[in-house]
C-alpha cells in the first residue's frame, strides 16, 4: 500500500555530490521507519543508511562521515545527501519503508548512481 518514489541519482565525479530524495505516499509517513540501501553489480544488497520514525539515524562504516539521511514529515520525504563520493559507491539505490508495528517492508524501484571520472 506504500508507494516509493526515488529521484536524485546520475552522474557524479568522484568526490562530487548528489542528493538523493524518496517520496512515500499515504497519510501514514510518521509512523515508518525509513533507509537507503544499494546494490552494486555482481553484489549484494546492502543498508547504506536508515532513519527511524523518531528521528534516530544509522549509517554503514562504508559511508559514515560522508552521508546523511533525513526526513521531512511535511512533505513525506525522505533524503540521503552523499558527499565525497567514490567510484566504490557506484550502485543502484533503494528507498525502504518499514511499517514499524508490523515489520512489514515496501521498496522504490531504485535510481542509479555512477561515480566515474
Amino acid at each position: 500500500q506504500v508507494q516509493l518514489v526515488e529521484s536524485g541519482g546520475g552522474l557524479v565525479q568522484p568526490g562530487g555530490s548528489l542528493r538523493l530524495s524518496c517520496v512515500a505516499s499515504g497519510s501514514i509517513f510518521s509512523l515508518l521507519g525509513m533507509g537507503w540501501y544499494r546494490q552494486a553489480p555482481g553484489k549484494q544488497r546492502a543498508l547504506v543508511a536508515v532513519i527511524t520514525n523518531g528521528g534516530g539515524t544509522n549509517y554503514a562504516d562504508s559511508v559514515k562521515g560522508r552521508f546523511t539521511i533525513s526526513r521531512d514529515n511535511a512533505k513525506n520525504t525522505v533524503y540521503l545527501q552523499m558527499n565525497s563520493l567514490k567510484p566504490e559507491d557506484t550502485a543502484v539505490y533503494y528507498c525502504n519503508a518499514r511499517v514499524v508495528s508490523t515489520r512489514t517492508d515496501y521498496w522504490g524501484k531504485g535510481t542509479l548512481v555512477t561515480v566515474s571520472s
